[in-house]
């Protein structure tokens, strides 16, 4: 059997798709994590809401840091893969520009939750955790003791779509008691 040998340009579209795939699997994660509790019924306006009391995967009074930690992990490694992809000698020039704009995305994405999650515990809520892709933001907040009115969702919502440019139906407001 002949052996076929990878060219660098393969071995660096292979990396690339890999480190996609990585970031994709992470978002989706997230995104189905935070999602994956039933919301029938419980939609304000164009932003759903979801009581967290329903969740169980998340340890009582730690889903926001693991949440945060989760994400971080998940980019670290992505970014890891990426530069070394970058860094590889003789590299492609459509692979570095693809790798660089790979990072500024991340990068971008990273700057935008952490300002949500910054003007939303602002806003006097208790803590806030953001994941955003390119089609949607979920923002998880921890309200308190009262749960989230249609004006609290609508001071949130008004916050991501400021911050991101997103419609309102691209974004999700999840309540947590954590």
């Amino acid at each position: 059997m002949k052996r076929v040998k990878m060219s660098h340009h393969g071995k660096r579209i292979a990396v690339l798709s890999a480190v996609l795939l990585m970031v994709c699997s992470a978002v989706y994660l997230n995104w189905r994590y935070a999602d994956g509790v039933d919301s029938a019924g419980k939609v304000l306006g164009q932003s759903t809401l979801v009581n967290a009391e329903e969740q169980t995967e998340a340890p009582a009074g730690d889903y926001f840091a693991t949440a945060r930690l989760t994400r971080q992990q998940a980019r670290d490694s992505a970014l890891a893969l990426l530069e070394q992809a970058a860094s590889e000698e003789g590299a492609d020039e459509s692979v570095l520009n693809e790798a660089s704009e790979s990072i500024q995305v991340m990068a971008a994405y990273t700057m935008t939750e952490a300002q949500i999650e910054n003007l939303v515990t602002a806003k006097g809520y208790a803590d806030c955790v953001a994941f955003m892709s390119d089609q949607s933001v979920s923002v998880v907040v921890a309200k308190g003791e009262e749960a989230l009115t249609a004006a609290d969702v609508a001071k949130i919502t008004d916050i991501v779509i400021n911050e991101t440019g997103y419609g309102a139906d691209q974004i999700k407001i999840l309540e947590s008691d954590q």
